[in-house]
């Protein structure tokens, strides 16, 4: 396998977690994330609803366009 290295950031409940997972089935935690992202990238559509409704009105300062320039095309 050919791999770069790629720095993230976790909670602390992630990491908790993580390598709990890791433990029980006996790999590392870098295997354990490239389980998961791998299931996560199979999915060719995600569904991009949870991540709207999570982040909608997440910038009080946006202003939307205006209908008018909705139909422009």
């Amino acid at each position: 396998m050919s791999a770069t290295r790629t720095q993230i950031y976790l909670t602390k409940e992630q990491r908790r977690r993580i390598d709990a997972l890791a433990e029980v089935e006996g790999v590392t935690m870098a295997e354990i994330v490239r389980r998961a992202l791998d299931a996560y990238l199979e999915d060719e559509h995600p569904d991009p609803h949870p991540a709207l409704a999570a982040t909608y009105g997440a910038d009080p300062a946006l202003v939307p366009p205006s209908r008018d320039e909705w139909d422009r095309g």
